[in-house]
């Protein structure tokens, strides 16, 4: 570990999350001159946002009711969307991201992850697709377009994000279901199925041709990258198009990568996390594996971990944030921000760490440049942090 990002993680770790780390007063949770709004409240776990073009309506899934909901960015007030598929809300399951369409209206596909069964008690993470009309508060057509194989009985690390990348392809994670056997037999190694990956689709869910398995037998087409254990952020750089994620280590381990065409990301072979309960390492350090692709960001085994969700980059307003990263931390409780120059990343101060939140999502808003936060609780609000 570069002593920089060591310095950082043992200060972030000694402090933990208490408003004390900023100063003596709660309020220094938020710079000066930042301010948090709330923009809507008494969801149920929601899990995914996603911003209607030209519409003051946000679209909001709820994780464990199954629950789409549209939210008036001003008023707050809630509509329901019917035509949802439905979903498999157990453990870690349910309805999970969502994303619009980059040519939306004139495509008015609606695009959902979420957690589905066969009625036999196995599960598996899908993507899917319907259009969408808002003014109706309807989702029409719906059809899947992809289910993770193989379907397990266990209902845990189903991921997911979902996001358009360059050229409007579209990547979904999906998680390794939390296998145990460490190794290199694991199933985040095997490109015989989709656990712990980045897939990668043509808006239509069919695979480009230039996928970097598709030509390979015993393969899984629609796989990008592989190797991750539980990816739940994805983010697309505005300037360089590149494809960042963010992934929960097993005891710390936790990572900030940039996902590259046909990498391996290590899990968990090469990890910086220890065992559960233990200070036994999971696998070989990063660094040390040429063979692999090392996070640009990591928390190793004893620093206390970055439990990380949904994650943004800012583009807006507020000065000193710009070309910053955002993402949600889950355990932690507040709001990690991060100066990115190039793979050169830095923590800076925790924000929002004085309210207990578990901060699930993390979107800008493309019109305003504000920065909205989803809390995953059973009565949650939505925030976005606004200049004062």
């Amino acid at each position: 570990m570069k002593r920089r990002r060591y310095l950082a993680v043992a200060s972030t770790a000694a402090c933990g999350v208490a408003a004390g780390c900023l100063g003596s007063d709660a309020e220094t949770a938020l710079p000066d001159g930042v301010a948090v709004e709330t923009v809507t409240e008494d969801l149920s776990n929601p899990w995914g946002l996603a911003f209607l073009p030209d519409d003051p309506r946000l679209v909001v899934t709820e994780r464990d009711t199954g629950r789409l909901v549209l939210v008036d960015r001003e008023s707050g007030d809630q509509t329901d969307v019917e035509g949802v598929p439905a979903v498999d809300a157990a453990g870690q399951g349910g309805l999970l991201d969502v994303a619009i369409h980059p040519d939306y209206p004139a495509e008015p596909w609606l695009y959902l992850t979420y957690s589905a069964g066969t009625g036999g008690g196995e599960s598996t993470t899908h993507l899917g697709r319907g259009r969408l009309d808002p003014d109706a508060a309807t989702l029409s057509d719906f059809e899947v377009l992809h289910r993770a194989e193989p379907f397990l009985d266990r209902t845990n690390h189903y991921g997911s994000r979902v996001v358009f990348g360059v050229g409007g392809l579209v990547y979904m994670s999906v998680g390794d279901r939390q296998f145990k056997d460490f190794g290199p037999n694991h199933v985040a190694q095997d490109l015989g199925n989709d656990l712990g990956t980045i897939l990668r689709f043509e808006p239509d869910g069919s695979i480009p041709d230039d996928n970097p398995f598709i030509d390979e037998p015993d393969t899984r087409d629609a796989i990008y990258s592989y190797g991750h254990r539980n990816p739940q952020g994805l983010a697309i750089h505005p300037e360089t198009g590149a494809l960042w994620e963010s992934e929960h280590g097993e005891r710390d381990g936790d990572e900030l990568n940039i996902v590259r065409r046909g990498g391996n990301y290590g899990w968990p072979v090469a990890t910086y996390a220890c065992e559960y309960g233990t200070d036994q390492p999971v696998g070989d350090p990063p660094d040390e594996r040429d063979d692999l692709v090392p996070p640009v960001y990591y928390w190793e085994c004893g620093s206390g971990g970055f439990p990380p969700a949904g994650m943004a980059f800012y583009d807006g307003p507020i000065s000193d944030w710009q070309g910053d990263l955002f993402v949600g931390n889950l355990a932690g409780t507040y709001l990690g921000r991060f100066s990115v120059d190039g793979t050169d990343v830095t923590e800076r101060e925790p924000l929002l760490a004085d309210r207990g939140w578990r901060m699930r999502a993390v979107e800008t808003d493309p019109e305003t440049g504000h920065l909205y936060v989803a809390v995953d609780s059973g009565s949650a609000p939505i925030v976005r942090l606004v200049p004062e």
